[in-house]
């Protein structure tokens, strides 16, 4: 018990550390260029003492039960035994096709953990404010986990075969600067900010344990090389289902109106 509280409140320091720039940026502003006082000074008080305790209790959480898990899943689903190769094949190189679960569990943390985003929920809701009930909110929360989703397992793929990872990157922009062109007006600036979004609290510490973890168990790889990427891909493909979502809906409105119009 002793060493949890001497955890937490190393923690709480280091976060106040880190969050009291913020805090004086905000408080000088006010106070030294628009020279007015802090409206509802109790409330932001109590709401700054509120988002310490948050992140530090948050940052206690991943320490101790995230980065964890994501290294543990990816140590058994690398490990020799379930690949079906026995012990004696820790050290051999596995063909990518012997790691189908490993993708399938990519794809799987990479949309329930984007679903879960607090971040892509305000976004969401935000979205479907401005635009009078155009965008849905579960259809863009789906649309943007799908895509990490996605991108998540290839990124998993690109460290089972040791690819270069600018290879991806370099192919999914082009792919991304094709659909801008071709996607409707109104989406293209929301998509590129979904892609922002996902890489937030939930998503990229289990993501960023996942690869690390990967790299530590796979034969031939280098954590620093091969281990870090996987949140560019988290990053990167969003983009692309969110463009191709609202294309999919600009031609089923389109092709609508034309039977409309032919009966």
């Amino acid at each position: 018990m002793n060493a949890f509280i001497d955890t937490f409140v190393h923690s709480l320091i280091a976060t106040l550390w880190d969050v009291f720039p913020i805090a004086a940026v905000l408080v000088g502003f006010q106070v030294a260029i628009l020279r007015k006082p802090v409206p509802h000074l109790k409330s932001v008080v109590a709401g700054f003492v509120l988002v310490l305790l948050g992140l530090t209790l948050f940052l206690e959480g991943l320490e101790t039960a995230l980065f964890p898990l994501g290294k543990l899943m990816a140590e058994q689903l690398t490990a020799p035994s379930f690949l079906g190769t026995g012990a004696d094949g820790a050290g051999e190189s596995q063909s990518w096709t012997h790691y189908v679960w490993l993708y399938l569990f990519a794809a799987a943390i990479g949309f329930s953990t984007t679903i879960a985003e607090p971040s892509l929920i305000a976004v969401a809701i935000k979205a479907n404010q401005v635009s009078a009930g155009a965008i849905s909110p579960w259809g863009l929360r789906i649309a943007v986990a799908i895509g990490v989703a996605i991108g998540i397992a290839v990124g998993a793929y690109r460290i089972v075969t040791g690819t270069p990872l600018y290879y991806y990157i370099i192919t999914g922009y082009v792919v991304v600067l094709i659909q801008t062109w071709y996607a409707p007006r109104f989406i293209i600036a929301l998509a590129y900010d979904s892609g922002g979004v996902t890489t937030s609290t939930v998503t990229v510490p289990l993501v960023a344990a996942l690869g690390l973890g990967l790299a530590n168990n796979i034969p031939g790889r280098n954590p620093l090389l091969d281990g870090f990427g996987l949140i560019a891909f988290a990053s990167l493909f969003p983009m692309m289902t969110v463009m191709g979502y609202a294309q999919l809906s600009e031609w089923y409105a389109h092709r609508g109106q034309g039977q409309n119009q032919s009966s």
